[in-house]
């Protein structure tokens, strides 16, 4: 049985994607980031949590500082890309849930009322969205350069606030020369899935 995404679709979602390095200097625009989240905001998330947070770093002021904070293998990939996102979760995200679960409002207290079963929830559902956001990037036609490699406490100390963790940071643009390293091997299917 084959896939209905057609094989295009599927290579520039996943076959032919690839963690970008080096970008092109071509902007990425307000519209084109509003465009993936449109996409992106209707991947599924528990009780619809939707605890992703992105706060797009665009000023040069603000990419010097979140620069000092990256590991140093990926400071120039973060000063030289044209657009950096960092992403985050969103620990009271319990707020909105009367507007994201109407059916059932009362599942801000309910279920979130404490803060550590909050931070696990937002740290597994926040991580989902991540994953939907980059390929949501993929689907715009661009390249993503995810990247956990930073100052997580820096970060958020300097972009962020105590009620937002930060999960990784993005750079985002068409790619430039020499913007991928090797394919690393993947597991096969038996590897991976079991039939119980």
């Amino acid at each position: 049985m084959s896939l209905v995404l057609d094989s295009a679709a599927q290579d520039l979602l996943f076959r032919e994607a690839r963690t970008a390095n080096t970008f092109t200097d071509e902007p990425v625009t307000d519209e084109q980031v509003l465009a993936i989240y449109d996409l992106i905001k209707y991947g599924p998330t528990s009780m619809n949590q939707s605890p992703l947070r992105v706060t797009l770093v665009r000023s040069p002021e603000a990419r010097e500082r979140l620069v000092r904070h990256m590991a140093e293998g990926n400071q120039s990939k973060t000063a030289t890309a044209p657009l950096v996102a960092i992403l985050s979760a969103d620990n009271e995200f319990h707020e909105e849930l009367p507007q994201l679960f109407p059916h059932f409002p009362q599942a801000k207290d309910a279920f979130f009322g404490e803060r550590p079963v909050r931070e696990s929830a937002a740290a597994l559902n926040a991580a989902l969205q991540a994953a939907y956001f980059i390929i949501g990037v993929r689907a715009a036609g661009l390249a993503a350069g995810p990247m956990t490699g930073y100052d997580a406490e820096g970060v958020r100390k300097e972009f962020l606030d105590d009620d937002h963790t930060p999960l990784m940071v993005v750079n985002i643009g068409r790619p430039g020369p020499d913007a991928w390293f090797p394919r690393n091997p993947r597991l096969e299917y038996d590897q991976v899935v079991t039939t119980v």
